[in-house]
């Protein structure tokens, strides 16, 4: 009996063991989704990319491969009226797809003006066809907020977010904020769009739908509306539908600092005495743009031995500014210019230790500091605009006060 038991036992181990042997050896089989990129399942050819290079043209690019007896110049004829072949240009990106035999074959040329789009020039054919594509677009909405670490340009860096933005954002915001004197612990928020081509790669901001910055104690909030509902023509606007759009400008420099403010006494760096200092200078790397303040019309441009190179601008009976030590001047007297126009260098010409530009303010003749003075701001929207406005950006400040926790 005992031994039947044994038996028994060493047959069901054994057993025990085949079947776990069994399971041990059946492989898990994954399937590999097969690459597909331009409408081509990639596995099935040969594929070459490169870029073109200088000296490249269509032709000698295809004439390096085995198209048969195929003419470059029937080619070229024949998609002529899909596919430009003099707009490739240097630096882009192009894919040669080719049969997977010995011969390598020329199957498909594909060549990418931009991240966008793409064209097809498909010689599987006895008659050679070219056709334009656009890749999948997709849109993502994202808002971000918080407390200010570093500068808006490093934050948005941070956040993997493009340039563009900040460059955007301050220009909306030129009217109403000094972003040189934004501080560390400075609460903001920010909803915007984002392109994704593939619905993966990153193709930069699309469109900024509400923000707010905190500036000296206040919090100002920019939306984007048009009044006329039948124009594509966007302002940007506060919570109470005040415009940001200011009559002039904070700065006439992006991204400087102050390095001297206006002052009736201060010692003068090359003089070596003290004197009034009748503007505020603006510290930045020489050949930086400077821009005038607020349109209006050259009313000065030329040197002197105390100003350098400078230009003065006469915006209206009231007021009128004067931009000095430019390394360049880029406009002539009597010229008419618009606000944010170009109108000079940073050098440091003249009187100046440094490249900077002091930026000068009159009010009724009388010099005085432009970085105290109340400047005149744009009508407020009213009635029935001003109902539909509080309407679309109820839900949106509500988001970025969510977000900063105001």
């Amino acid at each position: 009996m005992k031994q039947i038991l044994i038996v028994i036992i060493a047959l069901f181990s054994l057993g025990s063991c085949e079947k776990a042997k069994e399971i041990k050896e059946k492989k898990i089989v994954k399937i590999v989704p097969k690459k597909v990129e331009f409408g081509f399942v990639l596995s099935d050819f040969n594929v070459v990319q490169d870029t073109i290079k200088k000296g490249d043209t269509f032709g000698t690019i295809i004439d390096e491969q085995s198209i048969g007896n195929r003419r470059i110049y029937d080619i070229t004829a024949t998609i002529k009226d899909s596919f430009n072949v003099r707009s490739i240009r240097y630096n882009k990106p192009f894919t040669l797809l080719r049969s997977k035999n010995k011969k390598h074959d020329l199957q498909v040329f594909i060549y990418q003006p931009d991240a966008l789009n793409y064209y097809v020039v498909d010689f599987r054919d006895s008659l050679v066809k070219a056709y334009k594509k656009t890749k999948p677009l997709t849109i993502k909405r994202r808002t971000i907020g918080g407390v200010l670490k570093e500068s808006l340009s490093e934050t948005l860096g941070n956040a993997k977010i493009e340039g563009a933005l900040a460059a955007k954002i301050a220009k909306i915001y030129a009217y109403s904020i000094d972003f040189m004197k934004l501080k560390k612990g400075d609460r903001y928020a920010i909803t915007f769009t984002e392109r994704f081509i593939n619905d993966s790669i990153y193709d930069g901001v699309e469109e900024l739908e509400a923000s707010f910055f905190e500036y000296r104690g206040k919090i100002i909030y920019a939306f984007p509306f048009a009044q006329n509902s039948n124009s594509s023509k966007i302002e940007y606007y506060d919570e109470q539908g005040k415009t940001l759009k200011n009559f002039f400008l904070k700065s006439p420099i992006k991204f400087s600092r102050i390095s001297s403010r206006f002052s009736s006494s201060r010692f003068h760096p090359v003089q070596h005495r003290w004197k009034a200092h009748k503007g505020t200078d603006y510290a930045a790397p020489r050949g930086t743009p400077i821009t005038t303040t607020a349109g209006g019309v050259v009313e000065q441009s030329g040197y002197t031995a105390g100003n350098g190179n400078f230009v003065k601008v006469k915006h209206n009976k009231t007021f009128s500014t004067q931009y000095l030590h430019m390394s360049k001047i880029l406009v002539r007297r009597g010229q008419r210019v618009t606000q944010g126009q170009v109108i000079g260098l940073v050098g440091s010409t003249g009187l100046a230790t440094g490249p900077h530009v002091c930026y000068r303010f009159w009010k009724n003749g009388i010099q005085v500091d432009a970085l105290r003075l109340k400047l005149p701001t744009g009508e407020p929207m009213t009635g029935e605009n001003k109902a539909r406005f509080i309407e679309k950006i109820t839900p949106l400040k509500f988001e970025l006060d969510s977000v900063a926790n105001l």
